[in-house]
C-alpha cells in the first residue's frame, strides 16, 4: 500500500508536520523536527516518483497487523473425544454465575449421525441441571446460550449427550471447571475451552460397574439412594429391558423394594432416579442396602448386584462408601462399585 504526496513542496512540507504532528510532539525533539522539515525541502528523504508526479512516502507490511491464528479448532489431539468452548463470569456481590455455552467441536458419537446437547450441573449437586436445546445432526453444534446460577464459589460440570432415535441420552463427555480460578477472582468473563473426558478412565468390572450416591438424614430419619448409571453391562438380550431395584434390608430380612424404569437394550443405562426409606438412627448398624440390575425378558435374570452397608455385612468399598455417607450427614456421596454375581 503507497501513500502518495503532491509533489509542490510547500503543501507536501504542511502535510507531512500535520501528518506526524503527535509523534514528533511527544517523542521527538524540536531540534528533529527541524532537521526533519529541512530533509523534506531537499527531497532528501523520500524518493520521487515521476509516473505519479508525487513523492514515495513507504509502505505498510500487512503481516504486523495480523491476529494470532487460533488454532484451538484444527488442532485435536490423538484420540481426542471433542472439545466444548463456554464463558464463565462470576458476580461477587450477587453470588450469580453467569454461564455461556458457545460451542463443541469434533463429537465422537456411537453412529455416524449426532444429536447433541449439554447438561451443565453445579458440583456437589448432579440432582439439579440446566440443560441446552438439542441440535440435530451435528457434530459440530453452536449453541450460543445463557445460564444463570444462584451460588458461592463451587464448581461446574459440563456433560455432552447424544440423543439418539429412541430419544434416550448416550454420555460423549464430560468437562469438570472448578470455579476457584484466579481468572475469577475479578468480575469479568472468562472465555476459554477444554477438550472433553469420559466419565471414568477405569476400565469396566467383569460384570460391569453401578454409581449411585447415598445420603442419610439424621433429622429426618431418611435414607436416600439415587441411582445414577451402569456401564459395561452384559447383555443376555440386547432387545430386552434393564433396570435397577434397590432393596432395603434389616437382619439379613428384606423390608422394601423399588425400582427404577427400564432402559432398553443398554449396556450402558442412565437412570439418574431417586429413592428413599424411613429408617431411625439406631437401626443404622443393622440396615444394608441390595442394589440388583436386572434384564426383563420373560423371566427377569440378574445381570450383578452389590450390596452397601455397616460392618456386618460388608468390606473394602462398600464398608468405605457408607462409613463415608454416615460421617457426611445430608450430603450425597457418590461412588462407582463394581457388580458381582453373588449377593
Amino acid at each position: 500500500i503507497y501513500k502518495l504526496i503532491p509533489l509542490n513542496c510547500t503543501t507536501f512540507k504542511r502535510r507531512y508536520e500535520v501528518t506526524f504532528s503527535f509523534c514528533l510532539e511527544s517523542s521527538i525533539s524540536l531540534r528533529c523536527k527541524i532537521i526533519l522539515s529541512q530533509l523534506i525541502e531537499m527531497r532528501w528523504l523520500f524518493p520521487f516518483c515521476p509516473q505519479a508526479g508525487a513523492y514515495l512516502v513507504g509502505t505498510i507490511n500487512p503481516e504486523l497487523y495480523r491476529f494470532p491464528e487460533d488454532k484451538s479448532e484444527t488442532d485435536f489431539p490423538e484420540g481426542n473425544i471433542g472439545r466444548l468452548w463456554f464463558s464463565v463470569e462470576y458476580e461477587k456481590e450477587s453470588e450469580r454465575l453467569l454461564v455461556s455455552l458457545i460451542k463443541a467441536r469434533k463429537l465422537q458419537p456411537p453412529s455416524g449421525s449426532c444429536n447433541p446437547l449439554v447438561k451443565i450441573y453445579l458440583l456437589p449437586d448432579e440432582r439439579r441441571y440446566l440443560q441446552s436445546k438439542t441440535k440435530r445432526k451435528n457434530l459440530n453444534p453452536q449453541f450460543d446460550e445463557d445460564f444463570v446460577f444462584q451460588v458461592s464459589i463451587k464448581t461446574l460440570k459440563f456433560c455432552v449427550y447424544h440423543v439418539d432415535k429412541q430419544k434416550k441420552q448416550v454420555l460423549l463427555g464430560q468437562v469438570i471447571f472448578p470455579l476457584k480460578n484466579e481468572a475469577l477472582a475479578e468480575d469479568g468473563k472468562v472465555v476459554t475451552w477444554r477438550d472433553l473426558e469420559p466419565d471414568n478412565l477405569e476400565p469396566p468390572s467383569e460384570h460391569g460397574d453401578l454409581q449411585f450416591s447415598l445420603s442419610y438424614n439424621d433429622y429426618l430419619a431418611r435414607l436416600t439412594v439415587v441411582v445414577l448409571r451402569a456401564r459395561g453391562l452384559k447383555l443376555q438380550n440386547e432387545r430386552n429391558s434393564v433396570c435397577v431395584r434397590v432393596s432395603l434390608m434389616s437382619h439379613s430380612q428384606h423390608i422394601k423394594s423399588k425400582r427404577t424404569t427400564a432402559i432398553l437394550g443398554s449396556s450402558n443405562p442412565l437412570y439418574n432416579e431417586t429413592f428413599s426409606f424411613k429408617v431411625d438412627q439406631p437401626e443404622l448398624d443393622a440396615t444394608s442396602l441390595s442394589l440388583s440390575v436386572l434384564q426383563e425378558d420373560d423371566e427377569t435374570s440378574t445381570l450383578g448386584c452389590v450390596i452397601v452397608g455397616p460392618f456386618m455385612y460388608t468390606r473394602g468399598k462398600e464398608l468405605e462408601h457408607w462409613n463415608e455417607m454416615i460421617s457426611k450427614p445430608k450430603e450425597l456421596v457418590k461412588r462407582w462399585h463394581a457388580l458381582s454375581l453373588s449377593s
